[in-house]
């Protein structure tokens, strides 16, 4: 059996789950969340959990059952303390600022980039950092990986936009020639 399917989904105070057939909906201090998960899954809600249990033990089924597990776990946080993703911009002359829900990346480029922020995440800008807050944790994964996207960072000098704590490896450069 699965073993993060087979825990029960504790539910904390102030967050309520509605089941409709095979639609969850999780609301809770910073949102409202839903995601329909597959036929052949049964979700059971109760006062103060949430159970995901599976018909069979097929590979298939397995799969399923920690899958939606874990995405009804990460719904419950999302809503309760939210996520956060940081950028770090490192290079020379690379800025990032906000001017209301847009972004304006100078990265180098012969223009600066803008990026309009999708209304369900929240982008605040200190100093070289980009900071991504939303509810839901895939919508904040999508929003970093596509704002990371403008400028990947370079193997040989670093410059570009990383993850916080990306561990970035640089190549050397072109060896001189021996004469």
């Amino acid at each position: 059996m699965s073993r993060i399917g087979r825990n029960p989904i504790p539910i904390p105070q102030g967050v309520k789950v509605h089941l409709r057939g095979n639609e969850i909906e999780v609301e809770g201090p910073k949102g409202r969340l839903s995601f329909r998960f597959h036929p052949d899954m049964k979700v059971s809600v109760s006062e103060s959990e949430v159970k995901v249990e599976r018909p069979t033990d097929r590979a298939f089924h397995r799969a399923l059952h920690g899958t939606t597990a874990a995405l009804i776990r990460n719904m419950i946080k999302g809503v309760t303390e939210g996520f956060t993703e940081i950028l770090e911009v490192h290079g020379l002359g690379y800025r990032v600022s906000l001017k209301g829900n847009v972004l304006e990346l100078n990265l180098g480029l012969s223009h600066p980039v803008l990026y309009r922020v999708p209304e369900d995440v929240k982008v605040e800008v200190k100093g070289n950092e980009i900071h991504i807050h939303g509810a839901d944790k895939q919508r904040v994964g999508q929003v970093a990986a596509e704002i990371r996207a403008f400028r990947k960072p370079d193997p040989y000098k670093g410059k570009g936009i990383r993850y916080k704590g990306e561990e970035l490896r640089l190549k050397p450069g072109k060896a001189a020639g021996k004469k």
